[in-house]
């Protein structure tokens, strides 16, 4: 058996590893479409902030990880697939046959059609290559504007504020990371943020960015509020899209993704899909989503691999988990953060402490606990994940949390330890 696994990424990597281990015979060709060895994007904020070199963001470092596991490794980007006859074609013109395919091709940044945006002063923070010109640029004293606010704009201020830079952030929500957080709990970050130094302009965004006629700086950006913010680098960080158009004209079903169902497989028999490119169903609704973080990665590209080996496996359903370190303020979403309607027995309780900056919501459906959102709260958060991962009915520790969210462990501790002996006595 020949299994492609079209990405080096985390979801590509662990497939790779996975496949070795259920199927030692067969052949595995690892494709990855960067002039670097496998790496993980979610060190490039340690590598910009000198923690670490470009050897300290590679998945695998010990030398001939890939060669002793017989993971054959090759450099290509896919541009079209051929489904009947089991046949890739690479942008250097040479075709790959499979017997499994997996597609891990992840995602890449979103680049607005603003006028400008394709100036050598303006970056994404996405590769390494990337992350070369963000550090010639980025130097102390810089005057740096970022374009949104979300995930991994949060994470790239952590870095841009150790490199001393004069930072502006512009988002085009009414708060920070308006996909993960409630609006009490970005309206918290927002503040912190300021507090660090960094200058925070929500509900705007970037009508155009042009080259200065002055030599003070490069870049004057213009903000949809009519304001012009000089800038000696502008870094976009608007989202990501998953990479997915060479499967156009094939009968592979995408949406917004690549459409799977639990086994990882897509429409076509014998495609899998796992990682920020996949579109699988969701834990609670059944909802066909595009989870884009690395615990999910890692969880579909197991299941993929074993599914691809022949042993059945079945994905329980993907949980948005999302944990973040904005300039040293720890925050965490997990599954339906945002709640569910009354009339679909929703319901919901907020903690705050906006002084010593503590902060949790938690949101049921019924007696379970479907999402959660906390600020400041490091330790035992994972109790969080596991009530709502586990789907664990509460009870009358429902009322407890409606009460005092704050007991949120004890709830976990009295409740997960025996979960099906739980449901059957209710």
């Amino acid at each position: 058996m020949k299994h492609v696994i079209l990405g080096n990424g985390p979801a590509g990597v662990i497939a790779a590893e996975t496949l070795r281990r259920a199927a030692p015979a067969d052949d595995i060709l690892l494709v990855g479409s960067e002039d670097a060895p496998p790496y993980s994007r979610m060190a490039i904020p340690y590598l910009l902030e000198g923690n670490i070199d470009e050897s300290g963001t590679w998945l695998r470092k010990s030398p001939g990880h890939f060669d002793r596991l017989r993971i054959h490794e090759v450099r290509g980007r896919a541009v079209s697939l051929d489904s009947d006859g089991r046949r890739i074609l690479f942008d250097d013109g040479h075709f790959e046959s499979w017997d499994r395919l997996l597609i891990a091709t992840g995602s890449h940044p979103v680049r607005p059609p603003i006028p400008g945006i394709d100036l050598p002063e303006v970056q994404t923070c996405w590769t390494l290559e990337d992350a070369r010109a963000i550090a010639r640029f980025a130097t102390p004293g810089a005057r740096v504007l970022q374009l949104g606010a979300g995930f991994i704009g949060c994470i790239i201020m952590e870095a841009l504020a150790a490199r001393g830079v004069e930072l502006t952030v512009v988002e085009m929500g009414d708060r920070l990371v308006p996909r993960m957080m409630t609006p009490q709990a970005g309206g918290m970050i927002r503040k912190w943020v300021e507090d660090q130094g960094v200058r925070v302009v929500t509900n705007a965004g970037v009508s155009r960015i042009d080259c200065r006629a002055s030599n003070d700086a490069p870049l004057d950006v213009t903000l949809s509020t009519g304001e012009v913010v000089v800038a000696d680098l502008v870094i976009v960080a608007a989202g990501v899209a998953p990479n997915i158009a060479f499967l156009e004209s094939t009968p592979v079903h995408v949406a917004k993704g690549v459409l799977v169902d639990d086994r990882l497989e897509t429409s076509v028999p014998g495609i899998f899909a796992a990682g920020d490119v996949a579109e699988a169903p969701d834990l609670f609704t059944g909802a066909h989503l595009v989870a884009a973080i690395q615990p999910n990665a890692a969880d579909q590209a197991r299941v993929a691999a074993l599914n691809m080996a022949g042993h059945e496996t079945r994905l329980k359903g993907v949980l948005a988990i999302n944990v973040l370190d904005t300039l040293g303020l720890i925050s965490s979403s997990f599954g339906q953060w945002w709640g569910e309607e009354p009339e679909r027995g929703g319901a919901g309780v907020e903690h705050v402490d906006a002084a010593a900056y503590r902060y949790l919501s938690l949101q049921f459906k019924d007696d379970v606990l479907i999402g959660a959102t906390s600020i400041g709260l490091t330790e035992h958060v994972g109790a969080l994940r596991g009530l709502i991962h586990g789907r664990v009915r509460l009870g009358e520790w429902k009322k407890r949390l409606l009460r005092s969210p704050l007991q949120f462990v004890d709830a976990y501790i009295a409740r997960s330890q025996q979960p099906m002996a739980l449901a059957r006595s209710q």
